[in-house]
């Protein structure tokens, strides 16, 4: 493997990571939808989720522009770690608004600690880390917004 397909292999993995993690974000937040009673609640979360459909499209994107398939996404190093999402599902199921909110937060600070990580790989490209820094902020906004719901 030549150099180049070293630094390509491992833009790939980077964000094939990432995009386990916006998939386990995206399911969280559509089964934090179901089971929020709040409909106000129950629509920000449903659009959260969009969000994260979104941002999966963008990565797949850069992903193909370096010749690689998004068919078989996911499942680097990265979403290996981050199954907070899947760990916390059970909480949903209470019905319990603050519940679900705190679970939401502990998606979303795993999230922010893996996206900060991946702005780590010299590999990436202007372009790929000013995708991964907006898809940060995002995530990093939404993580405020919800700790703002828990504060009484």
């Amino acid at each position: 493997m030549t150099n180049s397909d070293d630094k390509r292999e491992k833009v790939v993995s980077t964000l094939d990571g990432l995009i386990a993690i916006l998939e386990d974000g995206k399911l969280g937040y559509k089964n934090a939808a179901e089971h929020a009673e709040n409909s106000m609640i129950k629509s920000e979360f449903v659009e959260f989720a969009r969000e994260r459909s979104l941002f999966i499209v963008e990565l797949q994107d850069e992903i193909n522009k370096l010749g690689k398939s998004t068919d078989t996404s996911g499942g680097g190093a990265l979403g290996a770690i981050h199954r907070a999402w899947i760990d916390i599902k059970s909480t949903f199921t209470s019905g319990d608004t603050e519940s679900i909110i705190n679970a939401c937060i502990t998606g979303e600070e795993s999230a922010v600690e893996q996206y900060e990580d991946a702005l780590k790989v010299v590999e990436m490209e202007p372009n790929q880390i000013a995708i991964v820094s907006k898809q940060l902020n995002s995530i990093k906004a939404i993580l405020m917004k919800l700790k703002a719901k828990t504060v009484n």
